[in-house]
């Protein structure tokens, strides 16, 4: 049965991600405001060949803000030796919270950190709090799930475990979000199962399969669960239910505001 522990990262890869991590700061002039693990070993869920996604929120010196340059506001690198490294400007950052985007809250949320974060993380975290929208993130949720689905094959009999938790996972989520909508839901998979009432015969399944994927390779089958994609089909389904929370006016003027603190930009 899987323990649900905390998934570390070995002392010689995270050596080689730091040194990824310094050489794109220097070779992009950027200052990065936090680098953290977003993928199966974040989630909770990872494979023994799973990749390394690095994810960062950076910024520029002010002068890149008050230029009619256009600046690319994503960083991103081939992926070399298991090590998918890449981030967002805090321009385009902030632009997705507004949005709602899922996405930003669970990098904050990330439970394997590669840097030390920036105060400004903190300010970041609580804004993303403060405007949270339930409905938004149940449909981000939704979506990310059925995509997912659509890739499950309709006769096999059999399923990768990582196609199964790429749509589970997002399922779980929008359950938590019924459940508690004044709560972002957590990242980590062993802590969104924590959060919501699951028939216990499911959550050993879950767990199970948890450990299967410790195991094998990304793309190992397992015995379909009838189960558990009742269950996420359902869920997924129930995402519009849940109801918006009324914009708040303020919102914009407060990631504004942020932002020229970042940037330190001066009036």
């Amino acid at each position: 049965m899987y323990s649900g522990a905390m998934i570390t990262i070995e002392p010689v890869a995270r050596s080689k991600i730091e040194f990824r991590l310094s050489r794109v700061a220097q070779e992009d002039g950027i200052r990065y405001l936090m680098a953290v693990e977003s993928g199966s070993r974040a989630w909770g869920f990872p494979s023994p060949d799973s990749d390394y996604d690095v994810r960062f929120i950076y910024v520029r010196p002010a002068r890149d803000y008050v230029t009619l340059r256009p600046l690319r506001d994503v960083i991103e690198r081939p992926i070399v030796d298991d090590f998918d490294v890449n981030g967002w400007d805090i321009r385009k950052t902030l632009g997705l919270l507004l949005k709602h985007n899922a996405v930003v809250a669970e990098w904050l949320d990330s439970p394997i950190r590669y840097l030390p974060d920036d105060p400004a993380i903190g300010e970041l975290s609580a804004l993303a709090d403060r405007h949270f929208d339930p409905r938004g993130y149940a449909l981000h949720y939704a979506s990310l799930g059925m995509n997912n689905v659509k890739r499950w094959p309709e006769h096999a009999e059999t399923l990768s475990a990582k196609r199964y938790f790429y749509a589970l996972r997002p399922a779980l989520a929008v359950r938590a979000l019924r459940m508690n909508p004044l709560r972002r839901p957590p990242m980590r998979l062993q802590d969104l199962m924590a959060v919501i009432d699951l028939p216990p015969a499911i959550a050993d399944q879950i767990n199970e399969l948890v450990t299967l994927k410790a195991q094998k390779r990304e793309k190992a089958g397992t015995k379909r669960s009838v189960e558990i994609e009742a269950l996420v089909h359902d869920e997924l389904a129930r995402a519009g239910t849940i109801e918006p929370r009324l914009a708040s006016e303020t919102f914009l003027n407060e990631a504004d505001m942020l932002f020229r603190r970042i940037v330190g930009a001066r009036d």
